[in-house]
């Protein structure tokens, strides 16, 4: 499996339960929501750009830091911290594969600071009766991607996202239901600590 495409691609298109005829949700509320999300812990499911599924265990502490732990047999690892995204092969004793997390549309979920009312980053918002849907990028470098988010109302909660890398490829990550709060220590999110840990 190809990590770095699966996570940087956008997810397949499923559906969720949801009451019928949902409002859509504004983008200051998802602006607001996305903001006050600082811990979060949940299950993955990932759907990659071959067709192939993944699943596992994510961890989010905001801003800059997520940790996806894939399920074995797999057994790989991807994490986000000190503004670097690193990826873990599993069958490889090499260190991991690092690029700048600014330059994933990852970092629009990640940043300090969630403003999709920014001019040119939302390319689109719409909502199917039991979603609101929202596409955005960096404003500024659009040719790094894009992510599509999708969210249900009542409360407000994200629950998936698609994720279109540099190269047209697309990730869809589906997300358990979702345990906030959590407090995570620091070395979760290291990537040096990681390899010095996985070269031992």
């Amino acid at each position: 499996m190809n990590i770095r495409i699966a996570l940087l691609a956008p997810l397949a298109l499923i559906a969720f339960a949801a009451p019928a005829l949902a409002e859509k949700i504004p983008l200051a509320k998802i602006s607001s929501y996305l903001n006050g999300l600082t811990t979060a812990e949940a299950e993955f499911t990932q759907i990659n750009g071959d067709g192939s599924i993944t699943s596992g265990r994510l961890y989010i502490k905001r801003p800059g830091r997520v940790r996806f732990e894939y399920a074995p047999p797999d057994k790989s690892l991807v994490m986000a911290g000190g503004g670097q995204v690193a990826i873990f092969d599993a069958k490889s004793n090499q260190p991991p594969e690092q690029y700048p997390l600014a330059r994933t549309p990852l970092n629009l979920i990640l940043a300090a600071n969630v403003d999709l009312g920014r001019a040119k980053m939302v390319t689109g918002h719409s909502e199917d009766g039991t979603s609101t849907r929202v596409q955005a990028q960096d404003p500024e470098h659009p040719e790094y991607g894009s992510i599509e988010m999708v969210f249900t109302a009542n409360p407000t909660e994200l629950r998936q996202w698609v994720i279109t890398d540099d190269g047209g490829n697309q990730t869809t990550v589906i997300l358990g239901e979702m345990s906030k709060g959590g407090s995570y220590p620091a070395s979760l999110f290291n990537i040096t600590t990681e390899t010095s840990k996985r070269l031992r």
